[in-house]
C-alpha cells in the first residue's frame, strides 16, 4: 500500500512539472526597438555643412558616421591650412525605453597617400554631453604609403561609459586629421590623409554595448 501511494505521488509530481507554466524567456541583450540617430551640429574644417551623416545598422548593434569632405594634405596644390582638418559632431541618439548604451569599439577607416619622409596622424575623442570621462585615441602613419587603412579601438568592459538611464544627452565626437610633409619634396608631390567615404566603404563604425536600465 505504501509503495502504491509513493508511486502515485511520483506520477502526480511529474504531471505537475509538465503543466507548470514555462519560465519567462530572458530579455534580449539589445533592444528590439530601433535606435535612432541624428547629426545635430557639425563644426570644423573637416565637415562643412551637409558633408557628415550618421546611420544605425539594421541589427541595432552599431552606427556609422560618414564624411564626404574630410581630407588633410600638404604639398603641391595644397593650401597652407590644409595640413590639419577637424570635425566636431554633436549626435542626438534616441534609444528604446528601458535601455542605455556605451561605445564598445570603434573602427576608423580612410585612405592615405604619404610620400617618403611624410607622416600623418588621426586622433579622436568622444564623450556624452556634460560628462568628464572622455575616450581618446590616436593613430600614426608614416610614408611611403598609398592605400586604404583601418584602425580599431576596443574599450574594456570595466571602462565602458554608459549614458545615464533616462537622460537625453548628445554624444560629442571630435576627430582630427593632420599631415606633416617632413623631408618629402612638397614642391612636386602631395601627401594626404582622408576619411572621405563617397562609396560607403570608408565609414567610421561605432559598435554599441547595450545595458538594461
Amino acid at each position: 500500500m505504501l509503495r502504491t501511494l509513493s508511486t502515485a505521488a511520483t506520477v502526480l509530481a511529474s504531471l505537475a512539472a509538465t503543466v507548470a507554466p514555462a519560465a519567462a524567456a530572458p530579455s534580449p541583450p539589445w533592444p528590439l526597438g530601433k535606435m535612432l540617430i541624428d547629426v545635430v551640429s557639425a563644426n570644423g574644417s573637416g565637415c562643412p555643412i551637409g558633408t557628415a551623416d550618421a546611420t544605425v545598422s539594421p541589427d541595432n548593434k552599431a552606427f556609422t558616421v560618414t564624411y564626404s569632405a574630410f581630407t588633410a594634405q600638404v604639398g603641391a596644390g595644397a593650401k597652407p591650412l590644409d595640413f590639419r582638418k577637424n570635425c566636431q559632431l554633436a549626435l542626438n541618439v534616441d534609444v528604446p525605453q528601458g535601455y542605455t548604451f556605451a561605445i564598445a569599439r570603434t573602427d576608423y577607416r580612410g585612405f592615405a597617400h604619404l610620400e617618403r619622409g611624410a607622416s600623418a596622424t588621426q586622433s579622436s575623442t568622444y564623450y556624452f554631453q556634460g560628462e568628464f570621462q572622455t575616450h581618446r585615441t590616436r593613430h600614426d602613419f608614416t610614408g611611403p604609403a598609398d592605400g586604404d587603412w583601418q584602425r580599431s579601438d576596443t574599450i574594456g568592459i570595466s571602462s565602458l561609459s554608459f549614458l545615464p538611464c533616462g537622460e537625453q544627452r548628445f554624444l560629442n565626437v571630435n576627430t582630427e586629421l593632420r599631415v606633416n610633409g617632413g623631408w618629402s619634396d612638397r614642391r612636386k608631390t602631395t601627401s594626404l590623409l582622408t576619411m572621405d567615404s563617397t562609396d560607403g566603404n570608408l565609414d567610421t563604425v561605432y559598435h554599441v554595448a547595450w545595458k538594461k536600465c
